[in-house]
């Protein structure tokens, strides 16, 4: 039996949040990443890259669907995301990439390497650009 999506209204004062959130994450990542002196920091930058880009599927969402995801499932916010925009089927395959790594650099106990990290961050940022778009249509 499939999952149910879940989801809940979202505002325009919603999707500004959420890329708001979704900046500091990445800004934040960007430091970390910095830090190359600690072999754990690109697992924590991937981390925060990761949740950047949640964050910004969901400012695009509540922007252009007036709903967001909610729950554990986060192939099932790649499915919404794909519904938002024209070009959400490209989207969606870039959060489905920063979920593919969720695992890893949120409960991993293997190294996430600098290289792995860089691209997390750059997909993240791709997302945020495009919610920074949606909010300001």
């Amino acid at each position: 039996m499939a999952k149910a999506s879940r989801t809940r209204p979202a505002s325009i004062q919603d999707a500004r949040t959420r890329l708001r959130t979704a900046r500091a994450y990445l800004e934040v990542a960007d430091l970390v990443l910095a830090e190359e002196e600690r072999s754990e920091m690109p697992g924590v930058a991937a981390a925060l890259a990761v949740l950047a880009g949640i964050a910004a599927s969901d400012a695009i969402c509540a922007s252009r669907l007036h709903l967001v995801h909610r729950g554990d499932d986060h192939r099932a916010a790649s499915d919404l995301l794909q519904s938002a925009t024209p070009d959400g089927k490209t989207l969606a395959v870039t959060l489905a990439r920063l979920i593919d790594l969720k695992d890893q650099a949120h409960y991993g106990v293997n190294l996430v390497s600098a290289a792995t990290a860089r691209r997390a961050c750059q997909w993240a940022t791709r997302l945020t650009a495009r919610a920074r778009e949606e909010c300001e249509r």
